[in-house]
């Protein structure tokens, strides 16, 4: 019998189901309702070695939220490129930064089918001014993510790229360096780069990457965190510069009071 998908919409084979999704599995760590048993068997394996994990993710999110509110706001960017979105699960990028400037244009990138048939059923404009779209593209492919979102983001104006946790998808990271600067070489000058993953800080972040692999989902390379500032090379580090994601301008939202979990984020101009 099939295993129930708890969000809408869902139209998984049986033989689909059972292969676990990082973005089904990041959703059940965020309390979500949009994952399958194999996604919260492969979500528990790495909870058993790392219970931090759940912490991470929530503080991740609230990461993201802090810094688009700023963006949208004392910033004054009315573009977004999220590329790597993952499954809708609460405020998500349109949601924080149309809250703040209602015209906001936000493009969300992913290749997952179920993200995107999530995406155009969830993710909807909260404004009338604002526009939010969908590019079904793969992260190893740059050319085509820029080459879709202009035809809903004016690449003159600045525009903030957004790449939260899924760089260390990519197993190269001499590839990734040149995915994230491939994307950032299209956009103009004031546009900014928000960027975070999760480092190879101990001996129990990496037996948690190793039971994430073990599980089916693809894997996730750990960085250290000076490769982490090598994306920001040739942008503007904005303070307090490349940090733990709990301790980047925190405010009334943190989520949790758990120690550092090896999650490092930073945002960064071009000038």
């Amino acid at each position: 019998m099939a295993d129930e998908l708890r969000g809408e919409p869902a139209a998984l084979s049986l033989e689909q189901q059972q292969v676990p999704s990082s973005a089904r599995v990041w959703n059940y760590w965020l309390g979500g309702k949009d994952h399958y048993r194999s996604d919260r068997v492969a979500g528990e394996a790495v909870v058993a070695s790392y219970p931090q994990i759940v912490t991470l993710a929530r503080q991740s999110r609230q990461f993201l939220i802090r810094a688009v509110r700023l963006l949208a706001g004392e910033l004054g960017v009315r573009q977004f490129l999220d590329i790597g979105t993952g499954l809708p699960t609460m405020l998500n990028t349109h949601e924080v930064a149309q809250a703040v400037a209602p015209e906001c244009r936000v493009v969300y990138v992913d290749n997952d089918p179920i993200v995107l048939a999530h995406a155009r059923a969830l993710l909807t404009n909260t404004t009338p001014e604002g526009v939010t779209a969908y590019v079904d593209a793969d992260v190893h492919d740059p050319e085509l993510i820029v080459a879709d979102a202009r035809n809903v983001l004016n690449f003159n104006e600045p525009v903030a790229v957004v790449f939260l946790g899924i760089l260390g998808y990519v197993a190269d990271f001499d590839e990734a360096k040149s995915i994230a600067a491939r994307v950032m070489d299209a956009v103009p000058s004031g546009s900014y780069l928000l960027l975070r993953d999760n480092t190879d800080s101990g001996e129990k972040v990496r037996e948690a990457a190793d039971k994430y692999a073990e599980s089916g989902v693809d894997p996730y390379h750990l960085r250290t965190v000076a490769q982490l500032h090598e994306f920001f090379t040739g942008l503007e580090l904005l303070e307090p510069g490349l940090v733990p994601v709990e301790d980047w301008r925190p405010d009334d939202s943190a989520v949790g009071t758990a120690g550092h979990t090896g999650d490092h984020g930073g945002l960064a101009r071009k000038p």
